[in-house]
């Protein structure tokens, strides 16, 4: 079954619904939804007694925003406490911290930041939401200049967060600190199936532009990273899963590796794969495998015939979030078209209303190898190459 929810629904997650004629969920969203006329629907109060009769039902969503829903219509299932054990940063620390005895972490309410001794904490750390996403209110800190700093933009990011997410998904009253997890970044999209067991459905790195960098700008999968990461992941999610209980549970995860190979999350997203379609779209349109089709019908990937022709490509996500110290009201329009122009492969390209959320769009690529350096180059722009000012 799935349940649909603002602020976006790829074109391919509405094709693969009406295609394969998955329940979509008549919520209070439906008729914001661009949905082709086959679509399978139910009802919401049919819904909730189907879902309410099991105790771990099949359900995706799209958006975290739709967490509300399933907390208030799906108390018998064990649905609302798995998620907030993941939303909750500091208890899911908590569940798995035997597997990190030394790492530190610690709560810390908003109108409490002022009063922390930075002496009492770890340089460097980053601070952040305790339940949050999107990179809202993310800060490293190693100084205590930065600290200043990191302060006055966590109250003006709570401000402005507050206006475009319901607090369930972020909740601005309280923070956690936590050492800085050294090594390279990546992200997973798997789900645990009926019986319990993890399964990948993709496997991408995160690239940044510095050490100081926390932004989403460029995400990109590949034959040598999945074959790379692939076993020391499964292993972690079976960590996870064990301490969890889970199961028909989706979930979108944020992992460093460190030189010795250890994996340490940074974040588990619950019920869902990467924010705003992101991740699984693009391992479609990579490897033509529907991670939306393999969690509904329990499908495993076989990756060994998935990947057999993709050496030497690397399939890439580029988030161009205003990055130009610009203000939307000062710009008119994005160049899109010169943007395009800059890479090799545009594979797909999606404009988002970025009047109203502060990211112009979406970008998918191809890149070979020898090529990487167009991916480089958007990493570290500033975007204002491609912005046309209003008059």
């Amino acid at each position: 079954m799935i349940l649909l929810d603002k602020p976006y629904v790829s074109d391919l997650l509405t094709e693969t619904i009406a295609n394969h004629q998955l329940p979509l969920i008549k919520n209070q969203e439906f008729n914001w939804l661009n949905l082709p006329a086959q679509v399978k629907t139910i009802e919401p109060e049919q819904a909730i007694i189907e879902l309410n009769a099991k105790e771990y039902p099949l359900l995706y969503s799209n958006s975290e925003n739709a967490i509300e829903w399933i907390a208030t219509h799906l108390k018998h299932t064990h649905l609302p406490e798995k998620i907030e054990l993941f939303k909750n940063k500091a208890r899911f620390r908590t569940l798995i911290s035997d597997l990190y005895p030394t790492f530190f972490y610690k709560e810390v309410a908003y109108n409490a930041l002022d009063e922390i001794m930075l002496e009492e904490l770890p340089l460097s750390f980053i601070i952040k939401p305790n339940i949050g996403f999107f990179s809202l209110s993310v800060h490293k800190v190693t100084n205590a200049a930065e600290w200043d700093l990191a302060k006055e933009a966590i109250k003006s990011s709570v401000q402005n967060s507050q206006k475009l997410y319901p607090p369930e998904v972020v909740n601005t009253q309280e923070f956690i600190i936590e050492q800085v997890i050294e090594g390279d970044e990546y992200a997973i999209d798997a789900y645990f199936s009926a019986q319990g067991e993890p399964v990948i459905v993709g496997i991408f790195k995160h690239l940044f532009s510095s050490d100081t960098d926390v932004s989403d700008r460029v995400y990109f999968t590949s034959k040598a990273l999945i074959e790379e990461m692939l076993p020391s992941f499964t292993q972690f999610l079976n960590e996870v899963g064990t301490r969890a209980q889970l199961k028909n549970f989706p979930m979108h995860v944020e992992v460093r590796v460190n030189e010795h190979g250890l994996v340490n999350p940074i974040e588990v997203n619950p019920m869902r794969f990467g924010g705003w379609c992101t991740t699984a779209d693009l391992t479609t349109l990579a490897f033509g495998l529907n991670p939306y089709l393999y969690y509904c019908h329990q499908q495993k990937p076989d990756w060994k015939n998935l990947l057999a022709d993709k050496a030497g490509k690397n399939y890439c996500m580029v988030l161009l979030d205003n990055s130009t110290g610009y203000a939307t009201s000062q710009i008119e329009s994005f160049n899109f078209q010169k943007l395009t122009d800059s890479f090799e492969k545009p594979i797909e390209l999606r404009p988002t209303e970025w009047k109203q959320f502060p990211l112009f769009g979406i970008l998918f690529t191809e890149t070979r190898d020898e090529n990487f350096r167009e991916i480089e180059k958007i990493l570290t722009s500033d975007l204002r190459e491609f912005i046309i000012f209003s008059k």
